[in-house]
């Protein structure tokens, strides 16, 4: 789940700011421990607003670079499974009425297809047991892991997500609408921003296979998670990150675990990247 900028509005500024100001209290009010978390974000948000940007090019051709660095064989038949499970996908969610695209939830970006590629081959290859993930929206990203380690038989997936503030009762409704009642029994959504969850769920879980980040996009929540993610994610797995274009979290992320094998890829619609770590081992 990618935020995006919301669109602008004939409100003068300082209706904007009393409206903010007015959700900021509510949201709060309501969980106090997540506003104040969603408050410092924003804060650390605005104060990296003119740092720079990811310089990291992508890899144009990062399939074949991906299952390079899984020991894979490339072409691989695994990765022709995925294009009919993803129309599958967007047809089921359009045919609920949903849009399906940047923006659709919200103002916030339903999970693009190149990633949700990337994590389908990364679970079909690696066969993990325990897999992580943040941010969920629709689920189009989580249905696609759900999906892998069905069809590989085993595994299971945990996903941490924090709804947009004070998110209208259509929007809760939404969420999670590509994940059939099938695939939930290998599934434990946990409510929370990652900041307040995942140190808690990695502890709990000791050693992750595969890590997925696609929460809030910032310098300071990507390195973040990233860094818990790594501590606790074993020896040959991998972590995908997407939305890696806006800060330079994911390359000082890289420098900091010691330049491990890393890919930078684009979105399917060039509008965006992510980028996966494999940890040595």
């Amino acid at each position: 789940m990618s935020e995006r900028v919301p669109v602008p509005t004939l409100k003068s500024p300082p209706a904007r700011r009393l409206e903010r100001l007015a959700r900021a209290a509510a949201v709060v009010m309501r969980e106090p421990a997540e506003g104040v978390e969603r408050i410092r974000e924003k804060i650390a948000d605005e104060g990296a607003r003119w740092t720079k940007s990811s310089s990291l090019a992508p890899d144009g051709d990062w399939p074949a670079s991906l299952h390079a660095m899984l020991g894979v064989e490339w072409t691989c038949q695994e990765v022709t499974g995925f294009d009919p499970l993803w129309n599958e996908v967007v047809a089921g969610l359009r045919g609920k009425g949903l849009s399906v695209g940047r923006g659709s939830f919200s103002g916030w970006d339903d999970g693009d297809a190149g990633l949700a590629r990337a994590a389908w081959c990364v679970t079909r290859h690696q066969r993990p047991e325990i897999v992580v993930e943040t941010g969920v929206a629709r689920g189009l990203t989580t249905r696609v892991l759900l999906e892998a380690l069905e069809a590989n038989g085993f595994g299971r997936l945990y996903s941490i997500d924090l709804p947009p503030p004070l998110a209208q009762e259509r929007l809760v409704n939404e969420r999670a609408a590509a994940v059939t009642a099938e695939l939930r029994t290998r599934w434990t959504l946990i409510e929370g921003s990652s900041r307040r969850r995942l140190p808690g769920l990695l502890r709990e879980l000791g050693t992750i296979d595969v890590f997925v980040h696609d929460s809030r996009h910032t310098r300071r929540n990507i390195s973040f998670e990233l860094c818990a993610a790594w501590s606790a994610l074993r020896p040959g797995g991998v972590m995908l990150a997407d939305d890696i274009h806006g800060t330079i979290a994911f390359e000082e992320s890289i420098g900091a675990f010691g330049n491990p094998p890393a890919i930078v890829c684009s979105s399917d619609d060039q509008r965006g990247r992510f980028g996966l770590i494999k940890k040595p081992g």
